[in-house]
């Protein structure tokens, strides 16, 4: 059977990516210009990456793509692209979660990305990490992982739904979250997370709140790897796709965790 020609989508970051693959071969990953291009750049930036490798639209087998928590308008977008392309080309989408993406930053796979930056043996050697998106109204989402030799286990007082993906982490390890995507304030996640070591922090929800964290506490990573990649929606969503386990696609919405704020207008 051919390798499935496959589009990867991250949209729920500040700076979102999207990337073309073929099976489990990352062909190339593209980067929007800046924050928030979403909009603006999500269909050029595809059209390009598949004219530069010779591909069509029509060629495209799945979708994988970063369903969320994070941008509200990101989300929408990728969601509606590929429940679009599902509807003209029955093309399979799969879903991976935005902080597991993020997460996965920190693997030996995305190493290479962040060679001689500051803290990389820090990230490299991180037992307890947490990803962090802004949600507003001094709040992140976030979630926290713990690195492990081998496979993941249940804990006791955790109800962590199993993702159908393993989470790589440095030395050949894997990323066990041990907190669910929540919402939760700096000062909770400190005292809950950032006991006996210090917990390693990533994500651009630190871009306007590094300062909540207390220095002697917690690791902040530069911030290239705070934002995650299209690159790793297809690293974590092979996995689901190599075991069938693909999305609804009449059922597909992104996961938000918390609705948008709407004000109405007042009329008279």
């Amino acid at each position: 059977m051919d390798k499935p020609l496959i589009l990867a989508l991250e949209t729920s970051s500040r700076v979102g990516s999207v990337a073309l693959a073929l099976g489990p071969e990352l062909l190339e990953e593209v980067q929007f210009s800046g924050p928030m291009q979403h909009s603006a750049e999500l269909f050029p930036t595809v059209e390009g990456l598949l004219k530069r490798h010779e591909r069509t639209p029509s060629q495209i087998d799945q979708v994988h793509l970063a369903i969320g928590p994070g941008s509200f308008t990101g989300l929408r977008i990728a969601v509606a692209m590929a429940k679009t392309m599902h509807l003209a080309r029955a093309v399979q989408i799969v879903t991976v979660d935005s902080l597991d993406v993020m997460a996965a930053n920190l693997s030996e796979v995305s190493r290479r990305r962040f060679q001689g930056l500051d803290n990389a043996p820090e990230a490299t050697t991180a037992g307890r990490i947490a990803t962090l998106f802004d949600a507003k109204r001094g709040q992140f989402y976030a979630a926290v992982y713990e690195r492990t030799a081998g496979e993941p286990e249940a804990l006791p007082g955790f109800d962590v739904e199993e993702p159908g993906y393993r989470i790589p982490a440095p030395q050949q390890g894997i990323w066990q979250k041990i907190l669910p995507d929540c919402l939760i304030s700096a000062t909770d996640l400190t005292e809950r997370f950032a006991g006996t070591g210090r917990l390693v922090l990533l994500g651009d929800g630190l871009l306007y709140h590094q300062d909540e964290f207390p220095s002697d506490r917690v690791l902040i990573l530069p911030e290239p790897y705070w934002s995650p990649h299209a690159a790793n929606v297809h690293l974590l969503g092979w996995q689901k796709a190599a075991a069938g386990r693909f999305a609804d696609p009449l059922a597909l919405t992104p996961f938000y965790l918390r609705g948008p704020q709407v004000t109405l207008r007042q009329t008279r």
